[in-house]
């Protein structure tokens, strides 16, 4: 049985939706996300208290619209969030099937060589059977 490339299967499930959700999550996670929202948020802040002209003031203290769109905006990227987080509980799974998958393998192989030494070891009449019988007990414990 191949062992899979845990990052190979990864880019393989992920969706067009996966990499844009991950990008924005990226972004959103940024100091330039951060600066963004202080410049954009105190530009409209000095507009609508009227500090750069009252007739540019759109949303009034207590900036009801500024908060409608702030809370749109947290809902969306909770929700992207939410996908990149759900995507890369997939992906850990499939690394720990992967694991599994690997660690198997390397029992059985590992129980292979050990019975080829022991069996070496009775035909030289070696001393050290004792001892591959404790690493023979040891794998077929785990």
């Amino acid at each position: 049985m191949p062992i899979l490339n845990a990052n190979d299967q990864i880019r393989k499930l992920k969706t067009r939706e996966d990499r844009v959700a991950d990008q924005i999550t990226t972004f959103a996670g940024s100091m330039d996300f951060v600066r963004i929202h202080l410049g954009w948020f105190g530009v409209w802040i000095l507009i609508n208290l009227g500090v750069l002209g009252a007739g540019l003031v759109f949303d009034k203290y207590p900036f009801g619209l500024l908060t409608l769109i702030v809370s749109l905006e947290a809902i969306f990227l909770s929700t992207f969030v939410m996908i990149s987080q759900n995507r890369q509980a997939q992906s850990a799974d499939l690394r720990s099937e992967l694991d599994y998958q690997v660690n198997v393998k390397a029992e059985k192989e590992i129980d292979i060589v050990l019975k080829a030494l022991h069996r070496m070891a009775d035909q030289q009449g070696l001393e050290i059977g004792d001892l591959l019988h404790e690493f023979e007990e040891l794998t077929a414990k785990a």
